[in-house]
């Protein structure tokens, strides 16, 4: 018989085709034993997929309702566990929604999905609206077995509300039954008419609904998704200038810093994003980007020139030790305490001081500082990730982005 601490021997390292031939009683015992690891108790909860003992159930069940338990395992469980309807009050207490486990209201509505609780059709229809894949795909999965169990149109009543995450919904809905969603590109919300957009196959359908679209954003939308599926650029651009050339006008933003920024972030903004900042990406011509080691060397030579003492350039990723993003770091003066930025989005240059000295420097060799008043220029309708949020950014931290 396998030995299940031979079996995994640490995290990382699970014999998982192991596992399952062991003996479910044995994992069973490992599962809720908090002695053991979590890594241990969760590739043994993991291995009673589809053979779960009778014996064991009821400690396998206190174990999912023992909020002082590890959340990894009980999470883990409650997979394991989703055809047992006594669980179902449990998960439908109010004090589910007080769970701080990571993932772990997620589960939970996973969890009520399967066993066929109509009233988390809306909770999941958030989860399926959300801009984390992993909590679409709970929101999805749920509403699937909801709509598979009661039929379409009982889940639909649930999501009556007229949320955006509702519509959102029913235009997947409708789709997976075969319909028509051209109609969705209307809605006021721009991240439903996104999601139907994504869901378009047929440029002629497309095409037709485009000839009458009943407001100018549906039109930017139907072009955009149209564009996805041809990549007829000229098309786009047609449709871009018979609407007039439409753009969010942001104040304070000049062209020189528009051209940067639409053509570095309109091309994968957020679901959310006014349509108009991805159609003028798409229509017009991008900026000739920078050689960046040019411009380092310009950069170094113009502060060392000026006295200032310059450290060699680093990427912002190597500065952070992680991650990546659109500028370069000069540290100079005393031990290169302070720093300058260099972006990889034209020539622009900046800093947290506002230091005057290097600023004269970096003037004098041809680049653009962006001062305090320019940074602050928030470019609305614009959304871009950024640790967690998607909202719209200010002018400096999209000229000097960076991401872990």
């Amino acid at each position: 018989m396998p030995n299940i601490k031979t079996l995994t021997p640490e995290a990382g390292r699970i014999d998982a085709a192991g596992l399952r031939a062991c003996d479910a009683d044995r994992l069973a015992r490992c599962a809720v034993d908090r002695a053991e690891p979590w890594w241990r108790r969760t590739a043994c909860v993991e291995a009673l997929t589809g053979r779960v003992p009778q014996a064991r159930l009821g400690e396998l069940l206190a174990c999912v309702r023992d909020t002082g338990d590890t959340g990894t395992v009980r999470k883990a469980l409650l997979g394991v566990l989703s055809d047992r309807a006594e669980l179902l009050p449990w998960l439908r207490h109010e004090d589910r929604g007080r769970e701080e486990a990571y993932g772990m209201p997620e589960a939970v509505l996973r969890a009520r999905g399967a066993l066929g609780d109509l009233t988390a059709a809306a909770e999941l229809a958030t989860l399926a609206f959300s801009h984390w894949w992993t909590r679409r795909a709970v929101g999805d999965a749920g509403l699937d077995a909801l709509a598979e169990r009661y039929g379409a149109e009982a889940v639909l009543a649930e999501l009556a509300g007229g949320r955006p995450e509702d519509r959102a919904a029913a235009v997947r809905m409708r789709d997976r039954a075969g319909g028509d969603v051209v109609d969705a590109l209307a809605d006021p919300d721009p991240a439903v008419a996104h999601v139907a957009q994504s869901l378009l196959t047929c440029p002629d359908r497309i095409r037709a609904y485009l000839a009458g679209a009943p407001t100018p954003d549906a039109a930017l939308w139907a072009a955009f998704a149209l564009h996805r599926l041809t990549g007829d650029a000229a098309q786009t651009r047609a449709v871009y200038e018979a609407l007039g050339r439409p753009r969010v006008e942001v104040e304070g933003l000049d062209e020189e810093l528009r051209r940067a920024i639409v053509h570095e972030y309109g091309h994968e903004c957020e679901k959310q994003s006014d349509p108009r900042w991805r159609i003028e990406a798409l229509c017009t011509e991008p900026p000739q980007p920078p050689d960046e080691e040019r411009q380092l060397a310009l950069a170094t030579a113009a502060l060392t020139a000026a006295g200032l003492v310059p450290r060699p350039a680093l990427s912002c990723g190597e500065a952070h030790r992680q991650g990546g993003g659109t500028y370069h770091v000069i540290g100079y003066g005393e031990g290169g305490r302070s720093e300058v930025y260099i972006s990889t989005l034209g020539p622009f240059a900046g800093d947290h001081e506002d230091d005057p000295a290097a600023r004269a420097a970096l003037e004098a060799a041809g680049f653009r500082w962006i001062d305090r008043s320019t940074g602050a220029v928030r470019v609305t309708g614009l959304g871009v990730y950024c640790f967690g949020a998607r909202e719209p950014l200010d002018v400096s931290t999209l000229l000097f982005y960076w991401q872990d």
